[in-house]
């Protein structure tokens, strides 16, 4: 671990490599789990507001999904998530016509439909964000459905941090991420 600005990071996101395969996990992020994705207060708001031009590109049963619930949960830690599908699928969870889930936000995003590309959790993921009152930890989370990713990110040689650069640039800033490439320069 080390400190960079108000963030603890682990060294995993330099020492460990990763690059989405999609034809590999067919998204199962998206699909796996108990929870929905975690929200910054900030993003519900977001989600109130993108859900009507996101909402064609959604299923029927997410529509429904989100309709019931609200375009995003509360947990019962108090967490803010997005809403899920019978327990498992993201409601804003989209197939394509190889079955691989994708994210009806992202779609809308990349069709020029809204300017808010997905949560950012999302967006940084294989990393993990907690935020406590004085700093923010940032670790690499290890998920067995994304062996296939780790393996992938070892064959191109791409570790973590640069594998999800445009997120953390987004989520800390650009002088944050040029401070986090100069401290990976001495692990190397």
């Amino acid at each position: 671990m080390f400190q960079l600005g108000k963030t603890i990071v682990s060294e995993d996101i330099i020492k460990k490599d990763f690059v989405c395969n999609l034809s590999a996990c067919k998204g199962a992020c998206c699909v796996d789990g108990d929870a929905g994705a975690p929200l910054e207060a900030e993003e519900t708001k977001i989600l109130q507001d993108i859900y009507p031009k996101v909402k064609p590109f959604l299923r029927q049963v997410s529509i429904d999904a989100i309709e019931a619930q609200g375009t995003f949960i509360i947990s019962e830690d108090g967490d803010f998530e997005t809403p899920l599908l019978d327990g498992a699928d993201c409601a804003y969870v989209i197939y394509d016509d190889k079955n691989v889930a994708l994210c009806a936000i992202e779609e809308a995003y990349n069709q020029g439909e809204i300017n808010w590309k997905k949560p950012v959790s999302c967006h940084l993921y294989p990393i993990r964000v907690t935020d406590y009152t004085e700093f923010s930890a940032v670790n690499y989370h290890k998920w067995d459905i994304c062996d296939d990713a780790c393996t992938l990110g070892k064959e191109l040689q791409v570790p973590v941090y640069k594998f999800v650069k445009q997120a953390l640039i987004r989520k800390f800033g650009e002088d944050w991420y040029m401070e986090l490439e100069n401290i990976a320069k001495k692990f190397a």
